[in-house]
């Protein structure tokens, strides 16, 4: 009798445990397989500039960390391929066949002529040439209030992102201890991670929360106003900037040509702000991207770094071309913005040399993620834009001392 009462109990737990099994095992099928991760890394940009995430995206992007982090990429992948984003850009490629601008003076890149300024020239034309040597006489150290001073100071600003940051500070390390630098010469690190060309177009757009404080991160501009007046400055004595920008997660705003005009529409934005803010600026030297083809990741890797540098030309092109947007000159009408030069070209084809100057870029030029620079990336980013401003024509001498 009492068997006979138990085995039917015990055949329901049975039946139950199976069931159960069986739906657990069918969670863990849908879950294995499912995870995107180009979702995913969107989902996360999307959350870390702040935007809404609906509850499906959020269990999603939970669902994606939880694997990630269990070290099971959730998708069938060939024998040998790595995790998503580390182990590729492990594996990036060396070289991708293009040709950097300044060597690409015969040819064409999906129907654009070669060369820094257009139509394979790599100086401007002889009018922007003769408007450089003229603004280049106007700096000459100012105070506080923007006027001629024996005492004053001649500002030097960076603006842009993460990479910019981190080369420009390590330009900065090596410029103050230089012997030749003028002691007029004040340089102040304004470029700042997470504020890309887009951030720093429309702030008011990309306002992040902080996710253990709770606040939210101010603007760009705020910052650099602040670090401008820790510095010891103030607006009135900046007259250069170097600006190095890039777009998040290019590939979402359309292939070549596309996100390259959008970032060419974001950093027109920037220098009318950036000639609003700081009356006396006379200067922006402008520089694209260096080599991402180690890159495993969306953020910015080829042959998008590559070709922001034709957003870059297209600017100045604009202003050579006499786009009363970009007017430098008060007998022309309202200035709204300072002149534009390239600075320093950064890109190198991996490790082909470059023709001009032998540049390679090794994998341990870059970090982990294949995009960021490493230490000796920034060293080699920090000499350029060193020997840039102490010896190109364009920079004018104004970053040494003066003999007299």
């Amino acid at each position: 009798m009492r068997s006979q009462n138990r085995s039917p109990r015990i055949s329901f737990l049975t039946t139950i445990s199976s069931l159960l099994l069986i739906c657990a095992s069918a969670v863990l099928a849908a879950d294995d397989g499912q995870i995107d991760w180009q979702k995913a890394r969107e989902l996360l940009r999307r959350q870390r500039q702040g935007q809404s995430l609906t509850d499906e995206e959020k269990a999603y992007l939970g669902r994606a960390r939880q694997q990630r982090a269990a070290g099971r990429p959730g998708r069938a992948r060939p024998q040998g391929e790595g995790r998503p984003q580390r182990d590729q850009a492990l594996t990036g490629k060396e070289t991708t066949g293009m040709i950097p601008l300044p060597e690409l003076v015969d040819g064409e890149y999906k129907g654009q002529r070669g060369g820094l300024y257009g139509n394979g020239k790599n100086t401007p034309p002889a009018s922007h040439q003769a408007a450089v040597k003229k603004e280049l006489a106007e700096i000459r150290p100012l105070d506080a209030d923007g006027k001629p001073s024996r005492d004053g100071k001649i500002v030097l600003l960076s603006l842009g992102m993460s990479n910019t940051t981190q080369e420009f500070s390590q330009f900065k390390k090596m410029a103050d201890a230089d012997p030749n630098k003028s002691p007029s010469v004040v340089i102040v690190d304004c470029a700042q991670g997470g504020q890309a060309a887009a951030q720093w177009a429309y702030p008011e757009k990309y306002r992040r929360t902080n996710r253990r404080t709770g606040r939210q991160r101010p603007s760009p501009w705020v910052v650099m106003d602040e670090r401008i007046k820790n510095a010891g400055v103030a607006a009135g004595q900046v007259q250069l900037v170097w600006i190095k920008q890039a777009e998040m997660g290019p590939a979402n705003l359309g292939e070549f040509p596309k996100h390259a005009r959008v970032l060419q529409k974001n950093i027109a934005v920037i220098l009318r702000k950036l000639k609003d803010r700081f009356p006396n600026l006379r200067i922006a030297y402008l520089s694209s991207r260096i080599y991402a083809g180690y890159a495993g990741g969306p953020l910015n890797p080829e042959p998008y770094a590559y070709e922001s540098a034709f957003s870059v030309r297209w600017l100045i092109e604009d202003q050579i071309g006499g786009k009363p947007e970009f007017n430098y000159d008060p007998k022309k009408g309202k200035v709204k913005s300072p002149l534009l030069l390239w600075g320093p070209y950064l890109w190198g084809d991996g490790m082909t040399p470059r023709k001009s100057d032998g540049l390679v870029w090794k994998r341990e030029d870059l970090a982990g993620d294949g995009t960021h620079p490493s230490q000796s990336g920034r060293r080699k980013v920090a000499e350029m834009l060193l020997r840039f401003f102490k010896t190109d024509v364009n920079a004018g001498g104004r970053f040494l001392k003066r003999s007299d």
